[in-house]
């Protein structure tokens, strides 16, 4: 089993924590992972992208070409690696920012108002943990488990509050992907 992941949007979206998280967790549960942040001088608003993988057998290269699974937080995203998904591959797209969507039939879409469960769950910081949900339920990739061990011990002193609402966007996203 080899799942090769790219999660691309704006700065400040939490891109990157959505492939750090999934490789983090693939390690513990023995897995063997790579993570590969890209981003522009500008970080916040700029655009970021990250390559994760989770395999098996070990990892030959970091750099993801073609991924089996794209999480598209803005249209820029899909417009730069919409059309690289290999075919019958996933492609998360959060339709509060992307207005034009993709029109690719050879792969599974699954589109979801993101940004506005985010806002309903209470903040728009846990846009990135729905997208991580939507991967668990679709996919299976990692555990449910580890995720919430994982968040519990990053969070639990720095914001239980915060924590809270990324467990519900998690489960959230799950009912999404599972659909």
């Amino acid at each position: 089993m080899k799942t090769e992941l790219i999660c691309a949007g704006f700065g400040g979206q939490g891109v990157l924590t959505i492939g750090k998280f999934i490789a983090k967790a693939g390690m513990k549960e023995g897995k063997n992972v790579s993570w590969l942040p890209s981003y522009g001088p500008e970080m916040r608003g700029g655009t970021a992208n990250v390559s994760t993988v989770v395999a098996d057998e070990p990892i030959a290269s970091p750099i993801v070409s073609y991924p089996d699974i794209l999480v598209a937080l803005n249209q820029p995203s899909i417009d730069k690696f919409g059309d690289s998904v290999r075919e019958n591959g996933v492609m998360i797209i959060n339709t509060n920012m992307c207005p034009h969507g993709c029109k690719r039939t050879d792969i599974q879409i699954i589109s979801a108002p993101m940004s506005d469960i985010a806002t309903e769950i209470g903040s728009p910081m846990v846009l990135n943990m729905i997208a991580i949900g939507i991967i668990i339920g679709k996919t299976g990739l990692i555990k449910y488990e580890t995720m919430e061990e994982d968040l519990t011990s990053f969070m639990k002193a720095k914001n239980p509050e915060l924590l809270e609402k990324n467990l519900i966007a998690i489960k959230h996203g799950m009912e999404i992907g599972k659909q």
